[in-house]
Formats: structure tokens, sequence, C-alpha cells
């Protein structure tokens, strides 16, 4: 084989085979941690977390988020774990299809044994729905919900765009911009609707009625972080509170980074430091 065979080679194994085995041994450690998780909880776990991934070897970003396959995998789990058998789902996402979270909220809500979600950073828009959805929440102190409000066409608020179309006599409006307009009225009802359903198993229907308003009715931006202090205002209990083993599942799910990143430090716990007695200083006596 000649030199050149061989640089070839070995840059196929560096820039192939490298990458593939550290992502099959990740996914041991990752199957090793659940389990480990299950043991301790006695639970089905279950895990729904989107990173910015890297798409080829070019390093071009795409955006993960609930969709029908995150549905699909989700609801056979699901199906494959005994009624009496509690689950534990982990959520980390920026949201997702109306469609496919609503049929993981309504799998779960029908689950006999009790659904715990699990919040280690944040969970947004349909993951938020997620975990109205559950038995009890489970988050990090400074881990963050976000509203329910839909959002429509490129990212506009359902709720804005009825706002706006208020402003003007509905004669000046474009035929495009009324077919817009109707379709966010049925959004912001529809998904109200849903809110409300699965509050109602929660809580007295009056309280379910009016927290469905304020999630889903435009108060908020769809990127407001309710934080555990403002979830509790709402009513909506949650504990702050995780097992180490989810922020140890969490770390087998790296954000893939390109160049130096952005945030740095020592991955390890730190005793406080005890302060030392002072040294007597030279020509000082304890009878001063």
């Amino acid at each position: 084989m000649s030199a050149t065979e061989l640089f070839f080679l070995a840059f196929f194994i560096l820039i192939v085979v490298v990458p593939m085995l550290r992502r099959r041994a990740v996914q041991f450690r990752r199957v090793a941690a659940i389990r480990g998780l299950e043991r301790l909880r006695n639970s089905r776990v279950i895990t729904l977390i989107h990173r910015q991934e890297a798409l080829g070897l070019f390093g071009l970003p795409f955006y993960r988020f609930i969709d029908i396959e995150d549905s699909e995998r989700i609801l056979r789990a699901i199906r494959l774990t005994p009624d009496e058998m509690p689950i534990d789902i982990i959520v980390h996402t920026p949201g997702g299809l109306v469609l496919a979270a609503e049929q993981i909220a309504h799998a779960l809500v029908r689950h006999s044994a009790r659904v715990t979600v699990m919040i280690p950073h944040y969970a947004m828009s349909g993951g938020t729905l997620l975990a109205l959805a559950a038995d009890e929440i489970l988050v990090d102190p400074d881990a963050i919900l976000g509203s329910l409000d839909p959002q429509l066409g490129q990212g506009f608020p359902a709720s804005s765009i009825i706002a706006a179309s208020e402003m003007k006599d509905r004669e000046l409006l474009e035929d495009a911009t009324l077919i817009l307009l109707d379709q966010a009225h049925k959004a912001v009802s529809q998904v109200r609707e849903l809110v409300l359903s699965i509050l109602r198993m929660k809580m007295e229907e009056e309280r379910a009625v009016e927290l469905a308003g304020i999630l889903t009715s435009g108060r908020f931006t769809h990127d407001f972080a309710l934080t555990v202090e403002k979830l509790a205002g709402l009513g909506i209990p949650v504990k702050a509170e995780l097992p180490q083993e989810v922020y140890d599942l969490m770390e087998l799910y790296p954000q893939p980074s390109f160049g130096r990143p952005g945030v740095e430090f020592i991955p390890e716990p730190y005793k406080p430091r005890r302060e030392e007695p002072a040294a007597p200083r030279r020509g000082s006596s304890s009878g001063e």
C-alpha cells in the first residue's frame, strides 16, 4: 500500500470511523444511565431531549423540536409500559408541533400509574403542555417553562394577529390577511380547549378556565420564562428538586460545538474551603 493510500485510509478512519465509535460509546453510556435511573425509581424512563445537532461533515446546524417521529416513539414506549408502572419523562425542548405534543400529552394522561415530568433546563411551548399533563413536575430551581399561545405562518403569534386586525377596518384587510385571521381565531380556541381539557383533571373548573386563558391568550411572549416562582404564582405545582442521575444523564447529550466553546469550567464539584486561622504577627504576644 502506497503512502498516499495510507494517508487517505488514515483520513477516512479519523473523519468517519472515530466519530462513529465515539457516538456508539456515548449511546451505550446513555442506555446504562437510563437503566440505572429506572432501577432507582422503579419506573419507565423516557427522554425527550432536543439539542442543536450537526449535519454531515460541514457542521451545518439544524434545530430539533417535537415532531411526529417523537410522538410515535414515545407512544410506543408508553404502550410497552405496564399500566401499574410509573413513567418518568425527562424533557428538554424548545417545543414543536402542536399535533405531536397533543398526542403525547393525551397518552400521558391516560396512563394509569403516576407520570412525572423532569425538567433540568427548559421545556417551552409543547414541552410545557407535557408538563401540565403529568401528575408531578420536578424541575431544577432555575429551570423554566413557557406559554402555550399558538404560532402561525412565519412564527407570528395568533393572538397578535387578532389584536393587529382589530386596529384596522376589516374591509381594508387583504384576503390573505383575513384567511390568516380566521386561522388565528381557530388556533387560539383549539389550543385553549386542549389545555383546558388537561387542566380540568388537575384542578377546579373555574381555576382551570382561568389558567388556560392565561397560558394561551398571548399575555406573555412565546419565549417568556415561567420560572419556579412564576409557576407557583399561577397555581401550577412544581417541585424544585431533581435526582442527580438526571443531571448525569444530561451530560451524555452534549451540545455540538465548533471552535472554541463559549462556556468553560472544571467539571467537578468543589467542596467549600475551611478558613485557616490567621498566623500571629511577628513580635506580638498573647498578652496584648
